[in-house]
């Protein structure tokens, strides 16, 4: 009898579905900040894709705070996550987050913005080459000045490498034309309001200025605002490729931007996630490539970085 009675028990050990048996993967995702065109995108994206790959997310918001963001990189850790995503609000800060994540043999995965240490074990980014946006960007400036003329740079957040590798690119294309030069450089730390306050002292103040290379859209957006009416004679270019950018191309108010693949971005950075909670291999840079836009080809990245 008892002999039945476990054979039993077997049989319906074995109807059970898998998943009573699977552990849902679980996710911890602390964001820079929420209140940022690009960055939301980016964090729907990575959302959907949780969805789609039957993942538990738990998405917080840093709120531009470093001792926030290490705070909940804690908390993550004492829930037991399987893996933690970290679009980092200061790149240079990261070092922190990493022993924590190393210590408790939990996998992390920057996005978006790469950390400036080097990556160990069960860690990776998933971003683009901000230097080569950068490039892009002034490239297609440079074009439409006729190569020459003062280029004023909006740099972003000045803790961010996004800020000195696309300031970089811009200024090595400068670099190869003698009748161009850098003349006016400053920070509108990412944000559209901080542009518009930026180059409205800039054109009070009566500089001389052809051009300007915004390290992103918004803040590029800004400074078409601050030059309202009198923006013909200064071409303005961005980076993101977000909707607003693109209207702006549409309606010949800004002469580029370069296509930064937040939709690409996030669900890399979900799928490595998964991949190395899993216990699989991974790159350590899974690189998203940019792409640029102008009034020739904005159509075909109208529908791609869509909230």
């Amino acid at each position: 009898m008892n002999v039945k009675k476990t054979i039993l028990a077997s049989l319906l050990v074995c109807m059970l579905p898998v998943s009573v048996f699977a552990k849902d993967l679980q996710v911890g995702v602390s964001m820079a900040l929420f209140d940022d065109n690009f960055l939301t995108i980016l964090r729907t994206s990575m959302q959907k894709e949780m969805q789609k790959e039957g993942v538990k997310g738990q998405v917080e918001d840093a709120k531009g705070d470093v001792a926030q963001q290490l705070s909940q990189v804690q908390n993550f850790i004492g829930q037991g996550v399987d893996a933690i995503i970290v679009n980092p609000v200061d790149t240079n800060a990261v070092k922190p987050i990493m022993d924590l994540a190393a210590k408790a043999s939990i996998p992390l995965i920057f996005v978006n913005r790469e950390p400036a240490q080097p990556l160990v074990d069960k860690m990776a980014y998933v971003g683009s080459d901000s230097e080569l946006a950068g490039r892009l960007q002034m490239e297609a400036l440079a074009k439409n000045m006729n190569y020459k003329g003062n280029v004023a740079i909006l740099l972003g957040d000045l803790a961010n490498e996004s800020t000195r590798k696309r300031t970089a690119g811009v200024k090595a294309i400068i670099a190869k034309y003698p009748g161009m030069k850098v003349t006016k450089e400053q920070t509108a730390k990412f944000t559209r309001n901080d542009a518009v306050d930026v180059v409205s002292n800039w054109l009070t103040a009566g500089d001389d200025i052809n051009a300007i290379a915004a390290n992103n859209d918004e803040m590029a957006i800004g400074a078409l605002q601050a030059l309202g009416k009198n923006d013909s004679h200064i071409l303005v270019a961005g980076v993101d490729g977000t909707p607003d950018a693109l209207q702006m191309i549409k309606n010949g108010k800004m002469v580029a931007t370069v296509f930064q693949d937040a939709k690409g971005q996030g669900e890399g950075a979900v799928k490595t996630a998964v991949k190395l909670a899993n216990g699989e291999k991974v790159q350590k840079i899974v690189d998203i490539p940019f792409q640029l836009i102008t009034k020739d080809n904005y159509e075909k990245f109208t529908s791609m970085n869509q909230k």
